[in-house]
């Protein structure tokens, strides 16, 4: 390897925004994260289903005339 081309690396702490705190190397000192696999759905089984200004309501209402009616 060459000589002072290459960045510090570090001992640092990951931390979640639901609390979970990961010990890692990296050439940062310290990294916030959002998620993480403690809390992400595809890790926990459970789906958070989080709605933004009502994107959903937006959307069906935008295509529910595609929608095909069954007889009852």
């Amino acid at each position: 390897m060459k000589a002072k081309i290459h960045p510090d690396y570090f001992q640092t702490t990951i931390k979640c925004a639901c609390g979970n705190v990961l010990e890692t190397g990296s050439t940062k000192k310290d990294i916030r994260v959002e998620i993480c696999s403690k809390c992400h759905p595809f890790f926990t089984g459970k789906q958070k289903l989080v709605d933004t200004a009502g994107r959903i309501e937006r959307f069906r209402r935008k295509y529910a005339k595609y929608q095909v009616k069954q007889p009852a």
